[in-house]
């Protein structure tokens, strides 16, 4: 990725479930598996070894490239939301059923498919408006970056 200045970026890309979301950007450049690498109570990512482990998702913009796992891990994305510890939007380099279903039926907005590659456009901490309706994902970067790492 070159440097990018602090501003705003629009990403486009496929709608999955719609709604509105904003917040705190939780990036990891790594899948995610709900079932076993989730903490449904606190929220907390417990994969050991993963980037993210022991970071919470809980109200933020989840961002990763792709879901991995059982299809229990649907029901945990559920229940991580009905907990009040769920992200409160998705966003994936690319969408697959159990992360679709888990974001359907615990109506969080979802994005995928984007004209970038969303883990590096993305940064953790950055402020990210996601438009499930439109398909759109708003990075606001809030500080001159360099390459990944900086």
């Amino acid at each position: 990725m070159t440097a990018v200045a602090a501003g705003e970026a629009v990403l486009r890309g496929r709608k999955i479930v719609g709604g509105r979301a904003e917040g705190e950007a939780l990036v990891t450049r790594e899948p995610v598996c709900f079932l076993g690498g989730v903490d449904v109570t606190t929220g907390t990512l417990t994969e050991r070894g993963h980037e993210i482990e022991g970071e919470v998702m809980a109200g933020k913009v989840l961002v990763f490239p792709i879901g991995k796992g059982s299809t229990g891990g649907s029901y945990l994305i559920y229940e991580a939301a009905k907990n009040g510890v769920g992200p409160c939007a998705i966003v994936n380099n690319h969408a697959e059923q159990v992360t679709v279903i888990g974001a359907v039926i615990a109506e969080i907005p979802m994005v995928a498919d984007c004209d970038a590659d969303v883990t590096t456009a993305i940064r953790s901490g950055d402020h990210v408006v996601v438009d499930g309706d439109a398909g759109t994902v708003t990075v606001t970067v809030t500080v001159t970056r360099g390459e990944r790492g900086s």
